[in-house]
């Protein structure tokens, strides 16, 4: 007979209570596996490791999890730490056991790095796993609490990394799925490690009260107990102190001292039906005056994590503010062991999935949001958020994050509608889409199939990490469909400028050779990244019009599509004068000529590269160009602004704009405002109402052109503005 120690005799006693012969059996063979496993095994506190997975099993044996939970629990190093493989798990015990051991393996081999990206990608993984069996996260809040509880044989360097993590990450993980009896285990043993002194002071300013509270408690229990006697309700009245680290943030979040804490204790009342918990309700409120705005009913409407009860805070004895929780038996052991409580109960498991509907949840949208520390921002707010209950029209009921606006329902309903929503109605009113909704509120989303799609401005708006993600993923297509329409129109002005003839299936041939050759997925593609600036139109034009020179000669006739000669004239022009302000450092009277891709203008950084026929071309520094001259260094020469400065100059510029009646005249007005001579000007809309206007003008100074970009920026719709 294999000797017991302590911690293993606590823990059979425990499950001695809860499973047959046949259960117990398991667990007693998972611990003389476990125990033989580790064999001499040692933590770095110095204890037999087997004290570990005892430890583990019996906080699991407390939530009164199933016996194949437990004998994972009991095996869940074995795989990582001896000899023993996941294979031998299988034979010795089931495949269940042998999955869940499996599952909490891989997510040791998870370790958190103390980069925010990293750790989201690790936090990433830890999902997907908690995705195929939720036992496997409650294996592993479980080794957390252990491994916080015997921390102190650890560096404080390293103890201070993991107690971050555990507040951040683990404490949160076990609110979101209801075990509160972890989750304040969890907060409490970080605080202690974070802010050890400020620990220690509340720590001893709660039992310095002690006795005074334990006193106070009595009476107002007692009294209570009476009431609901004299009423004929059978209940269970107890007093408790809320947790240091609750404490803490009240201390903290509300800016006050630990005396003016009022309500450091609160009552709990748990009864055996719905029914009676209703009637409890009214005898408290006719006993003590309710807070106005403190109700809360979370039996009629639950919270995520299964969480149910009633709350309320009254003015009770000696005139102190008194949270009572009132709640039936079972919504207790809910509230305590979350998930956890739902495991010997299959089939009201299949009803009641709060947790698990919010790790599906998560899982979709982890799989749309591609930047890592964007994942764990929005993760962190989902495991910290309060909840605000709304209806469809039609009575289903909603439960929407804290702060969340009519657009957050619509996207909660369906994607489409959110995109084509344009207006609700809160309550049968018209709404304004920004206001903030609040518990029973009845939210009817219009929609409009002409639609232009959602608005930047939302961003900023809404609250959930499904509307705000839907909404980045709108805007995504569209730039690359911006993109796209940009190069292709970047790169037929290249070829205007070097003759090319426009035969279009000729073209399409070499654009197609060239798309393949740089292993893109064709022409769209090709035209994409020209407009996000990764290719060059330039040089993509010089190649096809030496692929095209041998089927035609050049041509130099200007197309129709091209300024009218007296605006050329014009640019032309602008250029003799700019070359005048130019000084080329090493070479004397070099032909100078500027550079038509960037147009730089006095002030701008400008660099030189020499031509092999056409003198000096001179640059902005910022152009795209000068970085396929970077194999050429040998090429560049430096350039500078002659000191003076030419009182008046040509840009180009180009407005991005939702399309709108009216908008080219709010546009060209501010132009007005401003005093500057239109040359020229060009307006365009594509299908999805985006509008791009391209205007040339002559301004007299770059704080001038600032001054106009600002006051364009101002108009309705506008999305961007800038220069050429």
């Amino acid at each position: 007979m294999t000797e017991r120690s302590p911690g293993a005799e606590k823990l059979f006693s425990m499950t001695g209570r809860l499973f047959s012969k046949s259960g117990q059996r398991q667990i007693e063979k998972a611990y003389r596996v476990a125990l033989k496993s580790h064999g001499d095994q040692c933590r770095k506190s110095g204890e037999p490791y087997i004290v570990h997975p005892i430890a583990v099993a019996s906080t699991l044996a407390e939530l009164e999890l199933d016996q194949n939970t437990i004998s994972a629990a009991l095996l869940h190093d074995v795989v990582e730490d001896t000899g023993l493989s996941i294979a031998d798990v299988r034979d010795q015990f089931s495949a269940t056991i042998a999955d869940i051991v499996d599952g909490v393996t891989k997510l040791e081999r998870f370790k958190f790095d103390s980069r925010e990206e990293q750790q989201a990608e690790n936090m990433r993984k830890m999902l997907i796993a908690m995705a195929g069996d939720v036992r496997v996260m409650l294996i592993k809040l479980a080794d957390r609490l252990h491994n916080m509880e015997t921390i102190g044989a650890l560096s404080l360097a390293r103890r201070r990394e993991i107690a971050q993590e555990t507040i951040d990450i683990y404490a949160p993980l076990a609110h979101r799925f209801g075990i509160s009896q972890i989750e304040w285990r969890l907060e409490d043993l970080s605080f202690e490690v974070l802010h050890p002194m400020r620990y220690e002071q509340i720590k001893r300013m709660v039992t310095e009260r002690r006795v005074e509270r334990e006193k106070y408690m009595q009476r107002l229990t007692g009294h209570i107990s009476d009431e609901l006697k004299k009423n004929k309700i059978k209940a269970d009245v107890s007093g408790r102190v809320k947790h240091f680290y609750s404490i803490y943030e009240k201390i903290v979040n509300r800016g006050i001292e630990f005396d003016e804490i009022m309500d450091l204790s609160a009552v709990r009342v748990t009864v055996d039906s719905i029914r009676d918990c209703y009637a409890v309700l009214g005898v408290i409120h006719a006993m003590w005056m309710p807070v106005p705005g403190r109700f809360k009913d979370y039996i009629a409407m639950p919270k995520l994590n299964m969480y149910r009860s009633l709350h309320t805070v009254v003015i009770s004895m000696e005139g102190w503010p008194l949270e009572i929780q009132i709640r039936t038996h079972e919504m207790h052991r809910t509230a305590e062991c979350g998930i956890a409580a739902h495991w010997l109960y299959k089939e009201r498991l299949r009803r009641d999935q709060g947790g698990r509907n919010w790790l599906k949840q998560v899982m979709e949208w982890q799989q749309e949001i591609k930047d890592p520390a964007e994942f764990m921002k929005n993760l962190k707010v989902d495991m910290f958020q309060d909840e605000v209950f709304v209806f469809t029209p039609g009575g289903k009921l909603l439960s929407l994050q804290a702060g969340a606006t009519p657009i957050d329902f619509a996207y909660s309903i369906h994607t489409e509608v959110g995109h084509s929503c344009v207006g609700a109605k809160v309550n049968g009113k018209m709404a304004p889409l920004s206001c903030h909704l609040h518990n029973g509120d009845i939210i009817e989303i219009m929609t409009s199939k002409n639609a232009s799609g959602p608005s930047r401005d939302w961003l900023n708006i809404v609250e959930t990490s499904r509307a705000r993600n839907k909404i980045r993923q709108w805007f995504s297509r569209e730039r690359r469909e911006d993109e796209r329409n940009e190069g292709k129109e970047a790169l037929d002005r290249a070829m205007r400028k070097l003759g090319v003839p426009f035969k279009r299936r000729e073209v399409a041939r070499v654009l197609t050779q060239f798309a393949e050759d740089q292993r893109l997925t064709g022409l769209d593609d090709l035209y994409r990244q020209i407009g996000a600036g990764h290719v060059s139109a330039n040089v993509i034009a010089g190649k096809a019009s030496q692929c095209l020179a041998g089927h035609e000669k050049k041509s130099v006739m200007i197309p129709e599509s091209e300024p009218l000669p007296k605006q050329r004239f014009d640019v032309e022009a602008r250029d003799a004068r700019l070359i005048q302000r130019i000084k080329v450092h090493g070479i004397e009277n070099a032909l100078v000529q500027v550079a038509r891709c960037c147009c730089p203008a006095p002030g701008d950084p400008i660099v030189g590269f020499v031509t092999r026929s056409r003198g000096v071309s001179v640059h902005r520094k910022d152009c795209k160009n000068v970085q396929d001259f970077s194999r050429e260094l040998d090429r560049l020469i430096e350039v500078t602004w002659e000191k003076e400065e030419p009182r008046i100059k040509v840009v180009e510029i180009c407005v991005e704009a939702w399309d709108r009646p009216r908008l080219v005249r709010d546009i060209t007005a501010v132009l007005g405002d401003q005093g500057v001579n239109i040359l020229s000007a060009s307006f365009s809309s594509d299908s999805q109402r985006l509008s791009r206007s391209n205007l040339i003008f002559e301004i007299g100074s770059n704080t001038h052109l600032k001054d106009i970009f600002k006051d364009i920026k101002k108009i309705d719709s506008v999305i961007d503005a800038y220069d050429i």
